[in-house]
């Protein structure tokens, strides 16, 4: 297991060189230094010496990937590439491209324990909510109940997600004034506002984890042996929960697995509306205010996290099924 460890990581540090490397080319070939310069300093008039002025301080006004002029190794370390892409690789994120230029690997850390708040309990709960709600339909399969459940699951994915976000800030911050509408706050009041967008946060994903991990056990269910535990007398609990779910999991581990790397990353367009100073509202603002230096670095990270995800998924399905050999 330790030779397919190294292995996939090996694979997965080259995906991620390809990615830096790609992403940094399709930045500069969209803006160059003197576009980014004038789309952070704004107005329609910006002189040329202000242009150099913003890269000096930036560092853009080296050059892109190879110094003709330097000598040695300087011919690839005094470069942009050099300076903003392969830095990556060693988690040196640089400052932000904006006016006040933030250290983004300071905000990244500040920022990434917020989004945690919010994506682990996220998760565990549209994990359990979702499996739960799969096996009560598969448990009533073809009956009124079964029928209905998945009416539900349609009508549920058919909604945008904004508009569990409207009608529940409206009905519960307004109307009941249980929580607040937005916000963020330290320690245990974080709960106060993190609480409703985890619930509309489920609910507007659990219809369509839920028809699909419905068909997944259905397909198990349909198996022989299944039908040769059922024959022996078992419970359809029993079966539901002892065979039908313990040989679903690989299916569902990948499933959820692929969704696991945007629940860290942080929800965009719920971290946005409800105020939460996490990793989704920190992209959502660099792609706002044109900030290229943090979209590359976010999007450096959430090429991590999805490379780590799947070599976490891999080793997770000897766990649940002892029979994997991973070679």
């Amino acid at each position: 297991m330790m030779a397919y460890f190294l292995r996939r990581l090996g694979y997965g540090l080259l995906i991620l060189i390809g990615v830096n490397v790609l992403t940094f080319f399709l930045f500069f070939t969209v803006n160059t230094p003197d576009d980014m310069a004038r789309l952070n300093i704004g107005g329609k008039r910006v002189s040329q010496a202000q242009i150099e002025q913003w890269k000096t301080e930036r560092g853009y006004n080296k050059p892109l990937v190879w110094d003709a002029h330097a000598s040695g190794t300087d011919k690839l370390t005094h470069t942009i590439l050099w300076e903003r892409s392969v830095s990556l690789m060693l988690f040196d994120f640089g400052r932000s491209d904006a006016r006040q230029a933030v250290q983004i690997g300071h905000e990244i850390k500040t920022r990434m324990l917020v989004s945690l708040q919010l994506a682990l309990p996220l998760f565990l709960l549209q994990m359990l909510v979702s499996i739960a709600l799969a096996l009560l339909l598969v448990f009533f399969r073809n009956s009124a109940i079964d029928f209905w459940g998945v009416v539900l699951c349609v009508l549920m994915l058919s909604i945008s997600s904004l508009f569990y976000i409207i009608v529940g800030q409206f009905f519960f911050s307004r109307v009941l004034r249980l929580v607040p509408m937005n916000g963020y706050a330290e320690g245990l009041d974080a709960i106060r506002f993190l609480l409703l967008p985890v619930i509309l946060s489920v609910l507007s994903r659990l219809g369509g984890e839920a028809r699909l991990y419905r068909a997944m056990l259905l397909e198990e269910a349909g198996r022989d042996y299944v039908r040769t535990a059922r024959a022996k007398g078992l419970s359809e609990q029993r079966v539901l929960l002892r065979h039908v779910l313990r040989n679903a999991w690989i299916p569902i581990l990948t499933s959820a697995g692929s969704y696991l790397p945007y629940v860290f990353m942080g929800s965009l367009v719920f971290e946005s509306f409800f105020g939460i100073p996490g990793l989704g509202a920190f992209t959502i603002e660099a792609i706002s205010g044109q900030d290229f230096a943090i979209v590359r670095s976010m999007v450096f990270l959430g090429a991590m996290l999805f490379i780590a995800s799947n070599v976490l998924i891999d080793l997770a399905y000897t766990w649940v099924d002892p029979r994997v050999r991973l070679g």
